[in-house]
């Protein structure tokens, strides 16, 4: 049910993060292509990582979780930040979700990393509610800042 992605599996994850995107009413910003997310995951020097879920009797990529290290300055180790986690709609509670935090949380376990991390929108209650029935708790005393397009420019002096 859950595996390392292959490169054959690119273009499902591409089509599935289009899914997510337009989920999260944000289409038009995911401008990632297959081929940035080849290199990024199976280039000479990988960015990410990505585990996908299949369907059992299909063999079908019907989800996906996309990830890669952080480093806590305090805790002095790895840990893993999850940018994605999504299943297509009509295979939600088979499990794959489940299985695939499951997934991420032995890879931090078996390689002594100690935090698995990620972020959700705020008005996404249903993955609020899955993520809080896995026992995971909100970080309500951070705030995510992001510099994108001109701000990033203009703060880096290019612009």
């Amino acid at each position: 049910m859950i595996r390392p992605a292959t490169p054959a599996d690119i273009p499902a994850i591409h089509a599935l993060i289009r899914e997510l995107a337009e989920y999260e009413r944000a289409l038009e910003e995911a401008k990632a292509t297959e081929e940035q997310l080849h290199e990024a995951l199976f280039g000479s020097h990988p960015a990410a990582y990505a585990h996908v879920a299949t369907d059992e009797s299909t063999g079908a990529v019907i989800g996906y979780a996309i990830w890669f290290l952080n480093f806590s300055t305090w805790r002095g180790v790895h840990g893993i930040y999850l940018e994605d986690l999504y299943v297509r709609p009509t295979a939600r509670g088979g499990g794959h979700g489940k299985a695939l935090l499951t997934a991420l949380a032995r890879i931090c376990v078996e390689r002594g990393y100690q935090r698995l991390e990620w972020s959700v929108l705020n008005w996404n209650t249903p993955a609020i509610d899955f993520y809080e029935a896995l026992g995971a708790r909100p970080q309500d005393e951070w705030t995510v800042y992001r510099l994108t397009d001109e701000a990033l420019a203009k703060a880096s002096g290019t612009s």
